[in-house]
């Protein structure tokens, strides 16, 4: 008998404090940064974005997530047996954000590890999990994505700064005898590092480089807009099925822009894009998985439906991943 994946459930957590498009011109301007809040909705569609408190961790936001999850799985913290976190705001250089939340969830024993690729993160996490799953090396994963973005923004930088937010998402695969991910598919080019990054590290008790957010955006607006209509009927192509499938598209929730680019390449109609992007921010690995709950807990994605996620984040990285929920 064939083994396959489905995600029995997703759970997602936005820390309290809210900051609108208002507040955040406001708290810039006290810089001496200017910018405004037509400034900001036309050029991304962000109106408000969640920041943590200081003493808030990735993982943190992370556990709340997957708690969430796994109460609409209806699976326990002892079943799980694999835990993958996708973030680029790891609580510490080691050991990983998916160790750290695993003991707060109570869980031991299952390979619980970090998976990097920025925006794309959670798209590459998925991909794992259902790999692991279809070869036995699990049944009940928990797979999240999961930032503290506002810890690497340059608030001296209004073309960035205004973009990202804080926030976790998560959902549960399961093993299942019924086809739930039907194909994936994942892409990288080194190349293009530059365009997006954080260029600093540390080394002996010192930050080396600049430990802030740099983007080029024009260069990552017209990558992402390709790569995603590229990689999006790739997957289709595996799965042997057509634009036309898709019920739902769910995009990384970078720039409403580029989110409406990429639907009108694929021809589908903006109506069927979850966007969250307006609420959130940009959350980089937590987008993806923040839009999926956001649209299953309002009703709008129902099971039986068929759903694209893609994303596309530093690295320069992409994928996507074909889904009947």
């Amino acid at each position: 008998m064939t083994r396959y994946s489905r995600i029995t459930g997703t759970g997602s957590f936005l820390p309290p404090r809210r900051v609108t498009n208002a507040d955040l011109v406001a708290e810039l301007a006290a810089k001496g940064v200017e910018t405004t809040d037509d400034w900001i909705v036309e050029r991304t569609g962000i109106r408000a974005r969640h920041f943590a408190g200081p003493d808030v961790t990735s993982s943190d936001l992370g556990a709340q997530a997957a708690l969430h999850a796994m109460s609409a799985a209806g699976v326990s913290a002892g079943e799980i047996d694999l835990i993958i976190v996708a973030t680029s705001t790891p609580d510490m250089i080691f050991p990983s954000a998916a160790c750290i939340l695993q003991n707060k969830l109570g869980i031991a024993g299952c390979p619980a590890f970090d998976v990097q690729a920025v925006c794309s993160g959670f798209v590459y996490a998925l991909t794992i999990a259902d790999s692991m799953i279809k070869t036995g090396s699990a049944s009940k994963a928990l797979v999240i994505g999961a930032e503290v973005f506002s810890r690497i923004l340059d608030f001296n930088d209004r073309t960035t700064c205004v973009l990202f937010g804080d926030g976790a998402g998560a959902v549960v695969l399961e093993a299942s005898d019924l086809p739930g991910i039907l194909a994936c598919d994942l892409h990288a080019d080194g190349k293009h590092v530059g365009i997006l990054c954080v260029p600093g590290t540390v080394a002996g008790g010192r930050v080396l480089g600049d430990p802030l957010l740099k983007m080029d955006g024009q260069a990552v607006f017209k990558l992402a807009v390709g790569v995603l209509h590229d990689t999006a009927l790739a997957t289709l192509e595996k799965a042997g099925r057509t634009a036309a499938d898709i019920d739902w598209l769910i995009p990384h929730q970078a720039n409403i822009r580029i989110m409406q680019s990429t639907a009108r390449k694929l021809k589908i109609p903006h109506e069927k894009v979850v966007v969250t992007v307006d609420q959130h921010g940009n959350t980089s690995a937590a987008s993806i998985p923040l839009a999926l709950d956001a649209a299953v807990r309002a009703g709008t994605i129902r099971p039986g439906e068929t759903l694209l996620l893609e994303g596309v984040g530093g690295g320069f990285t992409w994928g996507a991943v074909l889904l009947d929920f």
